[in-house]
């Protein structure tokens, strides 16, 4: 296929092409978080930010602004729409799963919604399948500039190209320092930044059930940045989707197409720079790409090692098999994999978190679609793209940014990118002669032991690309008959990848990193037991979590895991319906339009539900929860449900869960204690259990509810 025809196709590797007045590429979060400051101070009508995550208490400039206006985020919009009569914020978050807790802002919902002013609007987006994400980074001011790429409105990202070590300037909102980030964004205005606006209110919808009214398409000012200079002008741009099927939305997998395309319409050079790298379907495409004897060359640039040891041990694994793989076929003139190196002068290893791809330097796309199986069709992304379609000023400013990027890793300047690459005649080759013993780009050999090779189970159950049938999950874990010969393997590794995610999450969820061992583990239990008011203790602990909003589920695992399976299950029963008592009379008091402020547009179906079903319907949100157990108390509470029926659904529904936690915990620690294979195939089929279990629990629940909404409408 000819650059001149082009490989963007609506309906199949992208969704729209709109075209943009101004085009700019922002390297780092230092530039787009100052752009983006800017283009909202300008905001007129509506700021919409879609987001995996968003911190109130992040400076977009943390050296100090000079506009008049609060430094934190959060005050930051208030003071905004209170400057505005007209302007509405209207911000959607993942509502994400317990394990990213810890490294968030808490009670975002109070900071940015309840306690913001009414014209802020927050909302958690939980619209997809369970265990996805929604992963989209997206800003639009005014329908009339937007922003699109892998950066969060959020702590730890703001960093500069120079990723100086000791920078003053990069600190969490508590004074902690935090390391080097990296990343990329691509803003753009006109009908591209119109497009990104429906974008954005469609997603609104899909996850409040509101409508958002478009903005006017004429306004009085332009809301781009002065110091923005645009690096192309009057130009066509893609936007590309994934969305994974879920409810009545189809599946949308344009950025998966799109790469796919990408990598097998290129002829010279394919450079790659990204957080991840664990996509089957897009390693698969470059094989076979280097398998060709005139193939192209193929440089990937991404992270050192992964983020925390849950990843280094899971994706991280798969990252290491892909790369075997393609270091086999390919001959090493063509295929490099590198991570940015910053020196012995410093102490960190730069977070690279981009998401780009350049094929040719006629095809650039920039986002928030991560080189895993994830972004691929499970989680929701958006992706912008240039294509050069023959011209040379559009292919010039593609070569310019990765060159760039190119030159801020390798310490160098695109000058001298560009000598190399002329004087080799290989992107590759450019790379290797100009890597030094500073800052630089070194090679990436990830290490892959055979053991966890064998024990790590492949991509579609660690990263799955769509959503995965509990009964499947079991399957894989557990062969059937035919598979005899390998049950005992396959129970190790079953009960092995259970030990990881549970000392994984031990470790980021509560201080247990201390108590590990089973020595001090005994210690801290028979300290706990001898207090004459451990019980109470533990009763106004959970009723303050609770009120805390601090997640049920890590609350039940602390006090099975100091008072072990029984009596631990005991405490963590009575502690839930002392907290469910206790806000569900908050919700009472508060009554349904304060509710209404935490709880959202999830409130009107939950309280419909939980007033007709009664005792079923609570049942049913514990077992299968629509929202934070604190937030479904205080629906409870505001709907007026009889106290008798929400307490006995209550029971009823947190039972399976305490007892899952139980028994899971029950093995964790039977196996630290003693790591023999017997312990880890007994912790296997615990797992097994719980999952079968909890999945047949749920799925009778969903059926037994469709067969009474379905009996309500007949009648």
């Amino acid at each position: 296929m000819s650059s001149e025809i082009g490989l963007l196709r609506p309906g199949t590797n992208c969704w729209r092409i709109e075209r943009a007045g101004r085009v700019s590429f922002l390297v780092d979060g230092a530039a787009y978080f100052a752009a983006a400051r800017a283009a909202m101070a300008r905001a007129q009508r509506s700021i919409l930010i879609l987001a995996w995550d968003i911190d109130s208490r992040m400076e977009l400039l943390p050296g100090g602004a000079d506009d008049g206006l609060p430094a934190p985020l959060g005050e930051f919009l208030n003071a905004l729409v209170k400057r505005r009569r007209k302007l509405r914020v209207n911000i959607l978050d993942w509502d994400y799963a317990m394990l990213y807790a810890p490294d968030r802002e808490v009670l975002p919902s109070y900071k940015l919604g309840w306690r913001s002013h009414r014209r802020v609007r927050f909302e958690f987006d939980g619209c997809h399948p369970v265990g996805a994400s929604h992963h989209q980074k997206v800003l639009v001011v005014d329908d009339a500039i937007a922003f699109v790429g892998g950066l969060d409105l959020t702590h730890c990202r703001w960093d500069t190209p120079a990723h100086r070590p000791d920078d003053p300037l990069r600190k969490h909102p508590s004074g902690d320092p935090c390391p080097p980030f990296h990343d990329v964004q691509m803003a753009v205005d006109g009908p591209a930044a119109a497009a990104l606006g429906d974008l954005a209110r469609e997603r609104w919808r899909r996850a409040t059930g509101n409508e958002l009214k478009p903005v006017e398409a004429s306004r009085p000012d332009d809301p781009w940045p002065a110091d923005l200079e645009p690096d192309l002008e009057d130009v066509d741009v893609g936007i590309a989707r994934t969305e994974p099927e879920h409810e009545d939305w189809p599946e949308v997998q344009e950025i998966k197409q799109l790469h796919l395309d990408a990598i097998a319409a290129t002829r010279r050079q394919l450079y790659l720079e990204n957080q991840y790298f664990s996509a089957a379907t897009i390693a698969d495409a470059m094989a076979e790409r280097l398998r060709e004897e005139d193939g192209p060359e193929i440089a990937l640039v991404t992270r050192s090692d992964d983020n925390s040891w849950l990843e280094t041990y899971t994706i991280g694994v798969m990252r290491a098999r892909l790369h075997r793989r393609l270091r086999d076929i390919a001959p090493p003139e063509r295929y490099g994999s590198y991570y940015a190196d910053l020196g012995p002068a410093s102490e960190y290893r730069l977070n690279l978190h981009s998401k780009v791809l350049v094929m040719d330097d006629e095809l650039l796309t920039i986002g928030s679609a991560n080189l895993n199986n994830r972004s691929m069709g499970f989680d929701t992304e958006c992706n912008l793209v240039l294509e050069a379609r023959g011209e040379q000023r559009i292919s010039r400013a593609i070569a310019g940014l990765r060159r760039r990027l190119l030159a801020e890793h390798l310490d160098t300047d695109t000058e001298r990118v560009a000598e190399a690459e002329k004087e080799t005649g290989s992107l590759v080759g450019a790379i290797e002669s100009l890597r030094g013993e500073g800052r630089s780009l070194a090679t990436l050999e990830p290490h892959l032991s055979e053991s966890l090779d064998v024990m790590i189970p492949k991509g579609d159950i660690i990263d799955p690309e769509r959503p995965i049938e509990p009964a499947r999950l079991a399957a894989r874990l557990l062969p059937g008959e035919t598979q005899a010969s390998s049950v005992g393997r396959m129970l190790m590794m079953g009960g092995l990848l259970a030990f990881f995610i549970g000392l994984a999450i031990a470790w980021r969820w509560t201080d247990l990193a201390e108590w590990l061992s089973p020595a001090r583990l005994q210690q801290f239990v028979e300290m706990l037991e001898t207090l004459p008011a451990s019980p109470l203790a533990v009763l106004g602990a959970f009723l303050l979590g609770t009120l805390l909003v601090v997640p049920v589920t890590l609350m039940i695992a602390v006090v099975v895991l100091v008072f072990g399976p029984l009596e631990g299950a005991v405490y963590a029963a009575l502690g839930c319906l002392l907290g469910a008592m206790a806000t569900y009379w908050l919700g009472t008091v508060f009554g349904r339009g304060t509710v209404r402020r935490i709880a959202g547009s999830r409130l009107d179906r939950l309280s419909r539900e939980l007033g007709r079903r009664g005792v079923l319907a609570v049942t049913t949100v514990r077992i299968i929860p629509v929202a934070p157990f604190t937030i479904i108390n205080l629906v409870a509470g505001a709907t007026h449900i009889r106290l008798r029926d929400y307490l006995l659904g209550t029971v009823l529904g947190m039972a399976p869960g305490i007892t899952a936690i139980a028994l899971f915990i029950d093995r964790i620690l039977a196996t630290l204690r003693d790591p023999q294979p017997v312990t880890l195939g007994l912790l296997s089929a615990a797992v097994i259990v719980i999952v079968v279990g909890m999945a047949w629990l749920r799925r009778l629940l969903r059926r037994r509810r469709a067969s009474k909404q379905g009996s309500s409408a007949a009648e």
